[in-house]
């Protein structure tokens, strides 16, 4: 006997409906998750590869000024250009496009023509006059370089431009004054000690005692104990070079110390407050462990004018 139809408006049981792949496509597979990014602890960097990093370029770093000091003022150049080049792509993140290749080549010219006019003895034109000429041709080329473009970002894009040729070449540019004056590898062996460092002293005795938050909304791993570490290491530096390579009074150390730690802590929160205005943690990732190029000369480019300004003034020959 058949059975008896589903009453009316019953539901009907649903039979188990298999997954069937469309003709001629194959599964795709599940795509694995990527690895989390590898901690590295407080330490915030990978140390073998920024030791090894650091490592060669302070090899670098000697056997120029001992041998080749014009291979040093070449590495100037170039860790100037690739600065400019990576504030360049940093702004084009927000849309400021700066004109990049008037700002290259007004690099080279402000950073290796002062040192070249530096060396004249007596000068045929003052390094002031040099940089100051190349400084204006580098500002004229790019705002006229921009112009093509028409008047819609033409400031925004201005901006950027001269924000990167004051930032990078201008101020790295007194590293190559103070080659090029008098006894110039010892001195500029000694600002790069005291502000390397300050650094090292800095990042020691916050990984080790920080636990004070010095500008918790700038740079939050950026301690008052780290701050005390670098004052003391960049000032013992100081005292050292001035009194055993320049044969200056242990003051004019100190004065170069505490003043050269004090201002480049300034150029690292300034590079903290451009890379949090426009969202990087890092401006590249050219060099292993350290970052980009800017990440490493922040406090280098913020401290040249000032050491070269204390040791035109304390510093006699300079």
């Amino acid at each position: 006997m058949p059975a008896d139809p589903a009453p009316a408006g019953a539901a009907l049981p649903e039979e188990p409906v298999l997954p069937v792949a469309p003709a001629g496509d194959v599964p795709i597979a599940p795509v694995p998750a990527e690895p989390p990014a590898k901690d590295h602890g407080r330490a915030g960097r990978n140390l073998p590869a920024a030791i090894g990093v650091g490592v060669a370029a302070g090899l670098y770093v000697v056997l120029s000024l001992l041998f080749a000091p014009w291979l040093f003022v070449g590495l100037i150049a170039v860790a100037l250009l690739l600065g400019s080049r990576e504030m360049y792509n940093a702004l084009g993140k927000i849309g400021m496009h700066a004109a990049i290749w008037p700002i290259m080549v007004g690099t080279v010219a402000i950073s290796i023509g002062s040192y070249l006019a530096g060396l004249q003895r007596p000068p045929v034109f003052s390094t002031t006059s040099v940089l100051l000429a190349s400084l204006a041709l580098t500002v004229l080329a790019a705002l006229i370089w921009r112009m093509p473009k028409g008047a819609h970002g033409y400031v925004k894009d201005s901006a950027a431009s001269l924000m990167i040729i004051g930032y990078v070449p201008l101020l790295g540019s007194f590293a190559a004054l103070i080659l090029a004056g008098e006894n110039g590898p010892v001195r500029i062996v000694t600002f790069l000690l005291i502000v390397i460092m300050g650094d090292t002293g800095g990042y020691v005795a916050g990984v080790l005692f920080g636990k004070h938050p010095m500008a918790p909304k700038i740079s939050p791993k950026k301690t008052w104990e780290g701050l005390v570490g670098s004052v003391v290491f960049g000032t013992a530096a100081g005292v050292l070079m001035t009194v055993f390579a320049l044969g200056q009074p242990f003051w004019v150390g100190i004065v170069l110390g505490v003043c050269l730690v004090a201002i480049g802590t300034c150029g690292d929160l300034i590079e903290s407050l451009i890379k949090r205005d426009l969202g990087i943690k890092d401006m590249s990732s050219f060099l292993p462990g350290h970052g980009g190029v800017m990440d490493r000369l922040d406090s280098l480019l913020i401290a040249a004018p000032i050491a070269w300004l204390i040791m035109y003034l304390l510093v006699p020959g300079g």
